[in-house]
């Protein structure tokens, strides 16, 4: 069974930036289109960023400019580059095929301060 583990997460001010990980027990990146997502209290679980089993690559409207999702194939590893957070980005985030149909990680907690 494929395990995934998020890391990266902190506190941040305004402004601030943060690149989470996401490793992979297995080589599942180049053939699953695998996804962002975060939730954040009280609110249901999002999807932020997408990237295609080809590399190809989506974002929702509320990240789009901020943040980067890539990978490195050779660690199994997918990234999050956030830039210029803000408050409302504060959540968990995890990472998991854009089915969301993997086990879930712990994720990895990133709160912005205002």
């Amino acid at each position: 069974q494929v395990r995934l583990v998020e890391s990266g997460g902190g506190l941040v001010q305004t402004g601030g930036s943060l690149r989470l990980s996401c490793t992979a027990s297995e080589r599942i990146f180049s053939r699953n289109a695998m996804g962002w997502y975060r939730q954040a209290p009280g609110e249901q679980r999002e999807l932020v960023a997408v990237m295609t089993s080809g590399g190809g690559t989506n974002y929702a409207d509320s990240v789009k400019g901020r943040f980067t999702i890539s990978r490195d194939d050779a660690k199994i590893t997918l990234y999050l580059e956030m830039n210029s957070l803000k408050p409302e980005d504060t959540a968990v985030y995890y990472c998991n095929a854009v089915d969301g149909r993997l086990p879930w990680g712990q994720g990895t907690q990133v709160t912005v301060s205002s």
